[in-house]
């Protein structure tokens, strides 16, 4: 048993502090995922306004990103995580609040307002803090260790995908929204706790430099950085064409397949079950063809996403979420590594913060899904993205043997 390497980084007493801090995060926003989602649309019956909250959501990210990317080569990280875990914390007890005390309800029209500036509060905390969270992790462990840190990263938050969104949907089900809200509070709070463990890890990047200079400085890097900048662009494609479908799961639950908050919770929790088991499988994995594996992951998702958005039974659109689990696993798994495994530590903060700038321009991905979704109906919407994906992963495994090629 001494021998298996699956959990070799957990060893480390820093990244066990930095896990601890993750799970309060993700469990939170795993819960409020699922909430905010299914609120908004019980509230207004639209689409397009809930693509709407996926905008709000982007447009800081989006812009804020390279931003908090300069701060995470500048800043400890340790001190932008714990600002910015208890922002969120303070955003989610204010909506919880909104509800208690009745403002927030479908009788009150236009009262979704609280929850589109809840979005934008928590877009520019995302873009501030994650390009922090992201490359503290090559800063707390071994090069040795890198991939395996990031696996048992991402099979943490995939283990609160099995099972934050279940709680989520039982707690509307048999208490209420704001008790979800009160929930994922405590949680992120957790997470300033554990993060308060963590010692200093030190800044990378010299001073004397404005913050202009160094986003283009850092985007200088990246155009000159083939392998970097081809990494960065195919995660794009991947995440624009992909992730759209799980904001509009409640369109699913609730016009399509009728299981209420409850199956939503259950969908997105069966989704968590294929992706442990593609977590668990990467940790113990050694650091060979990983860009072909990040290829395989896009085309494991198109394929398996085409058949989940036209699926209207039950059973099979469980039997398709857990392989859309499976394989976006590998791709945020393989793209997360590759990039700070090639990057240069002077840049990882600002290069990781491009990286997740792809998570807030998926979301103007979800804001025209939902217009399309009013127009032509989900099914066909979130299909016709699948059909891209499957397209762009099989062109890049035909043509771009650099990606192929990368270990």
């Amino acid at each position: 048993m001494h021998n298996i390497k699956t959990f070799s980084s957990l060893k480390n007493r820093v990244f066990r502090y930095y896990y601890g801090g993750m799970l309060g995060q993700m469990a939170a926003m795993n819960m409020q995922m699922v909430t905010r989602s299914l609120l908004i649309y019980r509230l207004t019956s639209s689409a397009t306004i809930l693509g709407t909250m996926a905008l709000a959501h982007a447009i800081p990210m989006t812009l804020l990103s390279l931003y908090g990317g300069v701060l995470a080569d500048r800043l400890e990280k340790k001190h932008v995580l714990l600002v910015g875990q208890s922002v969120m914390a303070a955003a989610a007890m204010a909506v919880g609040f909104a509800l208690s005390i009745g403002y927030l309800n479908a009788d009150r029209a236009g009262s979704w307002w609280i929850l589109i500036v809840a979005s934008v509060i928590q877009g520019i905390v995302m873009g501030l803090m994650m390009p922090s969270r992201q490359a503290m992790i090559a800063e707390i462990v071994s090069p040795e260790q890198l991939m395996n840190a990031v696996a048992l990263n991402t099979l943490g938050m995939n283990a609160l995908r099995l099972i934050a969104p279940a709680l989520a949907g039982f707690l509307i089900d048999w208490y209420s929204f704001e008790a979800v809200y009160y929930t994922t509070a405590a949680m992120y709070l957790v997470a300033v706790f554990f993060i308060a463990f963590i010692p200093v890890t030190g800044t990378k990047k010299v001073q004397g430099q404005s913050v202009i200079a160094d986003m283009k400085d850092s985007l200088r890097y990246v155009w000159n950085d083939r392998t970097i900048l081809i990494i960065l662009l195919f995660t794009l494609f991947l995440v624009v064409l992909s992730r759209p479908y799980q904001f509009l799961l409640p369109i699913y639950t609730e016009d399509i397949l009728d299981v209420g908050a409850t199956g939503l919770g259950v969908l997105l929790s069966v989704s968590a079950i294929g992706a442990i088991i593609s977590s668990v499988i990467l940790a113990s994995l050694p650091s060979k063809k990983r860009g072909l594996m990040l290829t395989i992951s896009g085309l494991i998702m198109g394929v398996t996403l085409i058949s989940f958005s036209f699926s209207e039974t039950w059973g099979l659109s469980l039997v398709m979420i857990a392989f859309i689990g499976f394989g976006d696993t590998g791709r945020v798994t393989m793209a997360n590594t590759l990039v700070q495994y090639y990057v240069k530590p002077d840049y990882r903060g600002r290069v990781m913060s491009l990286l997740m700038m792809e998570f807030g321009i998926m979301s103007f991905g979800v804001f025209f899904t939902g217009l399309l979704a009013d127009a032509i109906g989900v099914q066909w919407s979130v299909g016709g993205l699948a059909i891209g994906l499957v397209v762009v992963s099989m062109l890049v495994y035909a043509f771009a043997g650099r990606i192929r090629r990368l270990d």
